[in-house]
């Protein structure tokens, strides 16, 4: 990467350490990071390296005990719950191993959801048809979750990431609850948004597999960044 290279993420120094009655633990050590963007990362680590706490700073889910945290452009380390919230709901898709969809709700409901936060009323439903359209589901959108199949499932949860367009989609363990077949069929997927979109793609993954993938893979231990290897 050059200097002039567009960082969507630059983390620098950051730590999290919680208090569980007597003990202090550290969950992330001093951990350093830049993301640029348009890439594709895979991060990977044992269970206690920081990988769940790191994913929801940089998610905006919580804040660092200390350290600076640059998210496409803006300092939001210290930002308030309901700046965060902001964030979130204006950069950043999220996208889940178990789904975490409604399940009394059509998917285009489920996908409207960003969409009614951000409290876009006229466009709602053509945005979220056009998303549902994007990853293949035209033909889904009055379906119910318990209607689907567990990779359509995943393509509604993909597709209500993308409704608002953010610059970074992050992904936690997405293939972890399908088959090997399906789950490369949701890599295509994200790899082709990130393609056509240009949408940066952050991958929490145990499986090699899905890191091969990558275009870059950071590993954690410890909470910090042990090899980012191209």
């Amino acid at each position: 990467m050059t200097p002039a290279t567009p960082w969507v993420i630059q983390a620098t120094h950051l730590t999290k350490t919680y208090r569980m009655g007597e003990v202090e633990v550290h969950a992330l050590n001093g951990l350093s990071l830049q993301i640029a963007s348009g890439e594709v990362v895979a991060i990977m680590g044992p269970s206690g390296s920081g990988k769940s706490t790191l994913m929801n700073i940089l998610g905006c889910l919580d804040r660092p005990s200390s350290g600076e945290y640059i998210l496409d452009g803006e300092a939001a380390a210290r930002l308030r719950d309901d700046q965060l919230a902001s964030i979130r709901n204006r950069k950043i898709g999220f996208v889940f191993q178990s789904f975490n969809l409604l399940p009394r709700a059509s998917a285009l409901a489920n996908v409207e959801l960003p969409l009614r936060y951000a409290g876009l009323n006229g466009k709602r439903k053509a945005k979220a048809t056009a998303a549902l359209e994007a990853v293949g589901l035209g033909d889904r959108i009055h379906h119910k979750p318990t209607e689907l199949s567990g990779g359509q499932q995943q393509r509604v949860a993909i597709a209500r990431a993308l409704v608002n367009d953010p610059a970074i989609l992050m992904a936690d363990e997405p293939t972890g609850a399908l088959d090997s077949r399906t789950g490369k069929e949701i890599m295509d997927l994200l790899l082709e948004i990130n393609r056509e979109r240009g949408t940066t793609v952050i991958l929490v993954t145990h499986d090699p597999n899905v890191a091969a993938r990558a275009r870059r893979t950071i590993r954690l231990r410890d909470g910090q960044v042990e090899e980012a290897a191209s």
